[in-house]
């Protein structure tokens, strides 16, 4: 099939490259008016030779019905509306050529307005002129002269002048009585005076086309064509008539060797040459395939007879009867009827009931058994096995000619011997603590504190909640085991069991007067204790508050300036093993002004590197960088240098860091904050 396809395609392309090698120059120009009037542009023509000439003439011709359109269009509108005002805006060649169209139209029809000849006699285009001399003329009366008709005699005067006038090479067509020359129909008298045109029809808008028709021009008239093709299997005529195709004619069909062709409206078929005989029908291929006429037919036999297909037809038989097993011929031999195997002296059942049925019999035993028609006994019914589940709730056993149910344990046979009931285990108490029955078992639990034992499952056993893998978190400082529960304590000083038994809670010692400081300090609470602290200001400064001394004036001495404008003493607590990098202190100046320039620095307290002193935007912060695992006291000396307006200025915090023990879990009173 593929090389058939392929053969097909090979031929098409020789005969498209013939067609195409032959194509004349009126052909390429057909082509171009047609896509001309179909598309109206000429910048996409298709290529359809590779002669130079034929796609000229395509062009020029494309070109030349755009013009055409485009005059009929000016010439329609001068007809029309009498004037060309809508064309005057326009700058394309087509709207020049419909305005120059319209504008010599209208002269022709001032022309007929005023009883002038029709010949122009201006120095314009011949396509100008020929579209005055057109609209000129259309309209006009046919005896401009108001002459009577001619006589007989007359026109034969008339005749014999022409062949005169003809003879002797004056004019190309007609010679007119008054030695003036004429054109036939679909011509036009030429500038000269002696030679004739055609009348372009198409271009003046003279023509007389139906809806859906096209003019073509042709010489000394024009033709109207369909502009949508016929479609496949029609040929358009000339009388612009769609006309079938007869492809069997042609030969343009592909039938095979044993089909031949049938031509139908606007296709073809393929019939076989060979013709299949009564009781046969012809497949798609033309082989003659037997007809089955009993099953293709209703009743082709009469009643009482068997149809039986033969090739190319069936013959009808008449019908055998036949009994099956359990029945046997009447005395008439028309019918059959049962035979009662139970009335026999073959003793069907071999002594039990039986039961007589339509071409059979059964045998019935008592109840649990089954009759075995191989040894003709009744053997015993395993019901177990064929109701499984369906007899017993838990578990069932065979006996002869019965079945008997029992239970699994932790269950008891009901009274209806099939269904079990539950046994309430707990009743004889087996487990040490508690015990839950439940559906064919019971569970032991223990009270709270207490855990089943992994050995028994039965005894309960204390629970260490201390030695639980949470327990570190069960209490904040230490645990204690007790029998089913546990206790928490803390730390002898400094802290008191929290309300809810397990937490550790600081105690305020400043808060609640059991410090030991003197009536000069401050107490400052801390986890687990508190510090009494006091400060003094140094020469030269004056107290200003609880925690702040202010330099005095200096006056104009340097080393005055040199000293820090303010002290300012600082008090914090946390615990161990906080995370690091922790923040734990920011200093910077009250007001920010652009251009300031802040530095910070520890210059005294972090001689072991546990500290850091950081830069940021508005001023600096003091960073936790090594972990501190056990508690300790620091005191350290933070400088802040600020440089504004050119003028340094020394500003110095004295922090007091308490690292208390971590207790986690303890209640910290808002006081040591």
């Amino acid at each position: 099939m593929g090389a058939w396809v392929a053969a097909l395609l090979s031929l098409c392309s020789l005969l498209h490259g013939r067609v195409a090698a032959q194509m004349s120059l009126e052909d390429c120009c057909t082509n171009g008016q047609g896509h001309g009037v179909d598309k109206q542009e000429c910048a996409s023509l298709p290529l359809i030779s590779e002669s130079t000439n034929c796609r000229i003439a395509q062009e020029q011709c494309c070109m030349a019905a755009l013009e055409d359109t485009s005059c009929t269009q000016g010439i329609n509108m001068a007809k029309d509306e009498g004037d060309c005002k809508s064309l005057l805006s326009g700058s394309s060649c087509e709207t020049k050529t419909a305005r120059m169209c319209c504008e010599c139209c209208l002269l022709g029809r001032a022309l007929q307005d005023q009883k002038l000849s029709c010949h122009l006699g201006l120095p314009v285009s011949h396509q100008c002129g020929q579209v005055s001399h057109a609209c000129c003329l259309d309209g006009a009366p046919q005896n401009l002269n108001n002459t009577p008709p001619a006589t007989d005699t007359e026109k034969k005067q008339d005749d014999e002048s022409d062949e005169q006038c003809r003879a002797a090479g004056k004019c190309s067509q007609r010679c007119l009585g008054n030695g003036t020359c004429g054109c036939l129909k679909g011509y036009k008298l030429k500038p000269d005076g002696h030679s004739c045109e055609d009348i372009n029809e198409c271009l003046l808008g003279s023509y007389n086309c139906r809806a859906g028709e096209r003019c073509i021009n042709t010489v000394g008239s024009y033709r109207c064509q369909r502009v949508v093709s016929c479609g496949t299997g029609y040929e358009l005529t000339e009388s612009n008539i769609c006309k079938d195709v007869d492809e069997c004619e042609t030969g343009t069909h592909n039938c095979g060797p044993e089909l031949e062709c049938q031509n139908t409206q606007g296709s073809f078929r393929c019939r076989p040459r060979v013709r299949c005989g009564s009781g046969f029908i012809q497949d798609a291929l033309g082989s003659c395939i037997d007809i089955n006429e009993c099953l293709s037919q209703t009743a082709p036999c009469p009643s009482g007879q068997l149809c039986i297909n033969t090739v190319g037809s069936y013959t009808c038989q008449r019908n055998t009867v036949n009994c099956g097993r359990g029945y046997h011929l009447n005395e008439d031999g028309t019918r059959c009827v049962d035979v009662d195997e139970c009335q026999g002296p073959d003793a069907a059942c071999g002594g039990h009931g039986c039961i007589n049925q339509l071409g059979s019999y059964r045998c019935e035993c008592r109840a649990g058994y089954a009759f075995n028609s191989i040894s003709r006994s009744c053997d015993d019914i395993n019901e177990c096995r064929h109701y499984p589940g369906r007899l017993c709730a838990h578990k069932c056993e065979n006996t002869v000619g019965s079945f008997q149910c029992s239970c699994t344990p932790g269950f008891k046979l009901a009274s209806d011997g099939r269904n079990c009931d539950d046994v309430n285990e707990c009743e004889s108490s087996p487990c040490s603590q508690e015990c839950a029955n439940v559906y064919g078992s019971y569970q032991c639990y223990c009270r709270r504190g207490y855990q089943l034992s992994d050995v028994d499952g039965v005894v309960c056993e204390d629970i260490d909640e201390c030695a639980l893998p949470t327990g570190g978190h069960i209490c904040s400082y230490r645990c204690h085991n007790t029998p089913g529960s546990f206790h928490c304590t803390c730390p002898e000083l400094g802290y008191s069991l929290a309300p809810n038994g397990r937490n550790c809670q600081d105690i305020d010692e400043c808060v609640t007067g059991t410090h030991s400081c003197s009536v000069t300090e401050s107490c400052f609470n801390i986890q687990g204790g508190f510090r009494c602290l006091s400060f003094e200001c140094p020469t030269n400064y004056r107290r200003s508050g609880e925690a702040r001394c202010e330099r005095l004036p200096c006056g104009q001495s340097s080393e005055c300036l040199a000293l820090p404008v303010r002290i300012t003493h600082y008090y914090l607590t946390f615990p161990t093993n906080i995370p690091v990098p922790t923040t734990i202190f920011r200093m910077g100046p009250s007001n920010a002004v652009p251009g300031d320039d802040v530095q910070l620095a520890v210059v005294s307290g972090n001689e072991e590197g546990y500290f850091s002193a950081q830069r940021l935007s508005s001023g600096g912060a003091i960073t936790i960088q090594r972990p501190i695992t056990e508690p300790r006291d620091f005191l350290l000396f933070v400088e802040m240098k600020l440089r504004r307006y050119g003028t340094f200025s020394t500003f110095l915090a004295k922090i007091s860091v308490f690292v208390t023990h971590d207790l986690s879990g303890v209640l910290v009173s808002p006081a040591s904050f």
